[in-house]
């Protein structure tokens, strides 16, 4: 069991673009973020509607495949994560969104990674993009479908000095499970911990993370 875990947001975080909101502006209809709205309004899950969102895809694999390279996994993500490794740091991503296209974009740097997402497919003839509620994984939770809060504290109940990196508001809990120095945000989350009067560590790119942890920076 790795002595120090760093559990990790994908779109967004590890990326500079979410592939969601690629999709929508490039694919989809200006009633498209319909859904994403009533999940802010409370009216839906997060899950249900990033599922309705990708149920309306109707693409070309090559189409998808633009989409996956524009979400711009961060220059320095395999050099990041050689060195957090070497220094005995484990990788874990935690993502509210579909495994479909985070492995794609991780196997394009080259880069193996514990990942716990939504189970997807590109469905054909249609092109839709179908994603599935993890129900079976230890971490399921029906909000989001994957309980990032639970892996941080997965991970803390075997004594792992566990730090966290996220840049939406689903991000919360997870962000608020691990300790104030190694709680790393940016965009919504940063805004939401920052009403909150909460501490945390900003981020521009995922390896100004790495940087910060091998630094020594972040306090337990």
């Amino acid at each position: 069991m790795a002595k120090a875990v760093l559990v990790s947001d994908f779109d967004g975080t590890m990326t500079a673009n979410d592939f969601y909101k690629l999709a929508v502006q490039r694919l989809l209809p200006s009633d498209a973020l319909a859904p994403w709205e009533e999940y802010r309004a409370g009216a839906i899950t997060h899950f249900t509607a990033l599922q309705r969102i990708f149920g309306r895809l109707r693409a070309t694999p090559e189409v998808l495949q633009a989409l996956v390279q524009d979400m711009q996994p961060d220059p320095g993500l395999a050099r990041a994560v050689a060195d957090l490794r070497q220094a005995g740091w484990e990788i874990v991503v935690a993502s509210a969104g579909c495994d479909w296209y985070i492995r794609q974009v991780l196997a394009q740097v080259g880069v193996v990674l514990d990942v716990h997402a939504n189970p997807g497919e590109h469905v054909l003839p249609e092109g839709s993009l179908r994603m599935d509620a993890p129900e079976e994984s230890p971490f399921y939770c029906l909000e989001t479908g994957v309980d990032k809060a639970a892996i941080v504290r997965f991970h803390q109940d075997r004594g792992a000095r566990v730090a966290f990196a996220g840049d939406g508001f689903a991000d919360l809990p997870a962000a608020l499970a691990a300790a104030p120095g190694l709680r790393f945000a940016r965009a919504d989350l940063a805004a939401i911990l920052d009403k909150r009067r909460e501490a945390y560590r900003p981020f521009a790119v995922w390896s100004d993370i790495a940087r910060a942890l091998l630094a020594g920076e972040a306090a337990s």
